[in-house]
């Protein structure tokens, strides 16, 4: 009876340590995105361009950690920092930093889940949020791929969240990898305005891209619960599922 108090006390004093540490970074976090002014960057793309050119050569470091943050603790909008990379280092190489950011946030979430259980994870999400996530990936696995593919679902959220099911590391990453890579290649070669230009023409297709993307998010909306439960239905077929030997 006592070694199973004496381990309820170790439990719950570090869930308190570890939800104080990160409420403790979180709050410093601000504070220095405040006191450096950054705050007031976040949300243009010309104000994070600025930034990171005042910085020289260390402001690849910084945006990189803008891309690591907006995955994990502080809610950047990513298209922002993702065209503001496009600007000042071309397509590959904003492509090549975000994607070493964002993977290495993702795989921090993922840890976080691992490491510190589905309190922490609720704290961070939400209860409801953690419940609802947990049990669908508990119980289609595979669903994991589509959803990180399709911009409806929260990412930073299920990467969290994958960490309290039985995913492999392996699994995790490489499927982030895919993921990560065609959204962010994507964003970083047709947002620089090479293949679809900021004028003539281009203005016309943008225009059409812009109210296409506007119904698709619509729809996906309103039957986020129809695609869910579809996602599901696919990834519990036999081709999905792993061969048990």
């Amino acid at each position: 009876m006592k070694d199973k108090e004496l381990t309820l006390g170790r439990k719950i004093i570090r869930t308190i340590l570890v939800v104080g540490v990160l409420i403790g970074l979180m709050v410093l976090g601000y504070f220095c995105l405040v006191w450096s002014g950054l705050w007031e960057y976040i949300n243009s793309v010309d104000k994070v361009r600025t930034l990171i050119l005042s910085l020289g050569f260390w402001g690849r470091f910084m945006f990189v950690l803008l891309q690591f943050l907006q995955v994990t603790f502080i809610p950047i909008p990513s298209t922002v920092t993702t065209l503001a990379g496009v600007l000042i280092y071309g397509s590959l190489q904003a492509s090549l930093l975000s994607l070493s950011g964002v993977l290495f946030g993702s795989v921090f979430a993922f840890w976080l889940g691992r490491q510190f259980g589905r309190k922490l994870v609720s704290f961070m999400v939400g209860k409801e949020s953690c419940e609802k996530w947990t049990k669908f990936l508990s119980n289609c696995k595979y669903s994991f791929v589509i959803m990180m593919l399709l911009p409806i679902f929260p990412d930073d959220v299920l990467c969290l969240v994958a960490g309290l099911t039985d995913m492999s590391w392996s699994f995790f990453v490489v499927t982030n990898l895919v993921s990560r890579s065609l959204a962010i290649f994507t964003t970083c070669y047709i947002g620089n305005g090479e293949i679809i230009p900021y004028h003539g023409w281009g203005l016309i297709v943008w225009a059409i891209i812009a109210v296409a993307t506007a119904i698709l998010l619509y729809l996906s909306v309103k039957f986020r619960e129809q695609i869910e439960q579809f996602i599901k239905k696919i990834s519990n077929k036999k081709i999905f599922k792993t061969q048990k030997k």
